[in-house]
């Protein structure tokens, strides 16, 4: 019996709570330390609130809001492979380079993907 409660001791897990806690405050490290994450979310922010003033749709409001909340994502993780990246080693090093390169890549393709994606929400709406 003593191995069984040692192994649930091992897995046990900080609870639903315990996990939000750490969550939130990932990103409020985020905020407080990364530029880009503040300008995300405040461009996110207005252009939720643009599709209000516009009157979008439901569906294109749920569209807008999958979208924002991807380039957010994206610039999570590209700054979470930046940031391991950088503790593997302080030397220069093609390979993760490479790896931070491309993981700023999904950055951008995120960011194009957002564009084309406001383009056919708003731009009907503006020329009329």
């Amino acid at each position: 019996m003593g191995k069984l409660k040692v192994m649930r001791n091992i897995f046990k897990g900080s609870g639903f709570t315990g996990s939000l806690k750490v969550a939130f405050k990932g990103i409020i490290y985020l905020f407080l330390y990364h530029r880009n994450m503040r300008f995300i979310f405040i461009l996110g922010i207005f252009t939720f609130i643009f599709g209000l003033y516009l009157q979008l749709k439901g569906i294109e409001l749920a569209a807008l809001c999958i979208t924002i909340t991807l380039v957010f994502m994206a610039e999570m993780f590209n700054t979470a492979i930046e940031m391991m990246m950088d503790m593997v080693t302080a030397n220069y090093n093609t390979k993760i380079k490479i790896l931070k390169d491309i993981a700023a890549a999904i950055v951008i393709l995120a960011c194009l993907n957002s564009v084309a994606v406001g383009y056919i929400l708003f731009i009907r709406k503006l020329l009329r």
